[in-house]
């Protein structure tokens, strides 16, 4: 029997080398990627059924590589797996489209009837996140995080800075010059009151841009 074709996205070689161990049984395991332009150029040349993504890949996160690779790929189904449960986060992951999004911590099986869902054309989220998604939205229906104010390509400059990045690096990465990552750091900075760039780079963390 023709088992399911998938690849596997995460920075962390121990992390993918995990993953794989858990879900060799029952899916074809095409490809392991750590980045983002692997992963896009993996993808197209290999046609998986299912990408399994972690949400905090470096440089230009899993949110993002999962939004361009929709583009060249439009039926291509993904499970996110991480270590954050902000069910804003999971609320975000599924608005744009994922099939799963699952804790790293969560037992092997769940991962696996993720991802089974997925290619039925189901979703799946570890229960606990489902649940704080419901009542972070009773608490709150229109939403609260100041991230909302951010555009994509702001979070993207964000990212990158609070990666440590330059700003000769952040504009390398994302493909613009200097002074174009020095304006969007400057407004999103001053729509969300923040005067330094330590205050940035705790404003990434808190919200889950970068890793703590």
């Amino acid at each position: 029997m023709k088992l399911p074709r998938v690849i596997l996205a995460a920075d962390r070689s121990l992390a993918t080398e995990a993953l794989h161990r858990l879900i060799s049984p029952y899916f074809d395991v095409v490809a392991t990627v750590s980045n983002r332009e692997a992963l896009l150029s993996a993808a197209v040349s290999l046609k998986p059924d299912l990408v399994v993504v972690d949400v905090g890949m470096p440089l230009l996160n899993g949110f993002k590589a999962y939004r361009q690779l929709k583009v060249k790929m439009p039926s291509v189904r993904i499970v996110f797996v991480t270590t954050n449960d902000d069910p804003e986060l999971a609320a975000e992951a599924m608005k744009i489209g994922a099939k799963g999004y699952i804790l790293t911590q969560s037992a092997a099986s769940e991962l696996v009837h993720a991802m089974q869902a997925a290619l039925r054309g189901k979703s799946y989220i570890t229960p606990q996140i489902a649940r704080d998604m419901q009542e972070s939205l009773l608490r709150n229906p229109h939403g609260g995080s100041r991230l909302r104010l951010l555009t994509a390509r702001q979070r993207d400059v964000v990212q990158v800075l609070a990666e440590g990045k330059t700003m000769r690096e952040a504009a390398s990465i994302l493909g613009v010059v200097p002074r174009t990552v020095a304006f969007h750091k400057y407004r999103v900075m001053r729509a969300l009151g923040l005067h330094t760039s330590a205050d940035l780079i705790r404003f990434a963390i808190r919200n889950h841009i970068v890793a703590g």
